[in-house]
């Protein structure tokens, strides 16, 4: 039996790999990649790396083993249709009698445009008969701390979701999650919503960052379209920064609050708060 992580040289797949090498042996776990390259560094450390492309369904062909447990982490290939790519592994799944499949979706109460994909990929896995794990991740601190430049370079937070709050975690927080999923009992057929203990506001963000930087940085509530303007005017595709919008419009309406307690269940101890992920992105 072997732990296969597809996608497993991007961000989230690489924690969970990272990971896992402290859990099993390097030998049980497979990571696919597209760049053999990029997991050199995990082939050196006895990893089994297998080189696959959600485009090229021969590609997955004899990939899985009966028995095995995977973790089908979402493509993000937002044009090229990644329900139709997520299907291609879960027939390759099924064909082999994989024991699990778990896959990173997102957030239930998520009403945004953002959550498609997810849903449409969560009706194919759920009607391939496979038993099933849905691990449905909320926000990433990331997605923030890892854009500070523009808001060091003007000295505010530019979103359009009012009030709202997002209770986001790291992603080795999420990668943690489903590390403990694929090396547990008693996961099948079941769906985590994931999400971070504590959920902030934008204004609450900004106070952080003042804090931590010592500057005054201000939170700047704007319109939908405003925000559209400033994400394409910085070179994001239109399509991608109406999804954006999207979100922060589906923040301002709660919808970004995940108060189940699944995370911090699974990992077995309470989430890292968005402070720790300001001071790391600071560093």
């Amino acid at each position: 039996m072997s732990i296969v992580v597809t996608g497993a040289t991007g961000h989230l797949g690489r924690h969970v790999v990272t990971q896992l090498l402290e859990k099993v042996p390097a030998e049980q776990i497979t990571a696919v990649v597209r760049d053999e390259a990029k997991g050199a560094d995990f082939a050196a450390r006895g990893v089994k790396i297998a080189v696959a492309d959600y485009n090229a369904p021969e590609t997955f062909d004899g990939l899985f083993a009966a028995g095995d447990k995977v973790l089908l982490i979402s493509g993000n290939e937002f044009d090229k249709g990644r329900p139709a790519q997520h299907k291609v592994v879960i027939d390759a799944a099924k064909a082999a009698g994989v024991a699990l499949l778990a896959y990173t979706s997102g957030p239930g109460s998520l009403t945004a445009s953002l959550m498609d994909d997810h849903r449409a990929t969560e009706e194919i896995l759920l009607g391939s008969g496979l038993p099933y794990t849905l691990l449905r991740n909320g926000w990433y601190h990331e997605n923030y701390t890892e854009n500070l430049a523009p808001v060091l370079e003007h000295d505010a937070v530019v979103a359009a979701a009012g009030e709202g709050r997002v209770s986001s975690a790291s992603r080795a927080d999420y990668a943690a999650a489903a590390v403990a999923v694929l090396t547990g009992e008693g996961h099948e057929n079941r769906t985590y919503e994931l999400g971070g203990d504590v959920a902030w506001s934008f204004a609450e963000y900004a106070a952080e960052l003042s804090a931590q930087t010592g500057r005054e940085i201000a939170y700047n509530s704007v319109p939908g379209e405003v925000l559209q303007s400033i994400l394409t005017g910085a070179g994001l595709p239109e399509p991608f920064a109406a999804i954006m919008v999207g979100v922060d419009a589906a923040i301002a309406k709660g919808e970004l609050v995940v108060d189940s307690g699944d995370l911090a269940r699974l990992i077995g101890r309470p989430t890292s708060p968005i402070s720790e992920a300001i001071t790391a992105a600071l560093k």
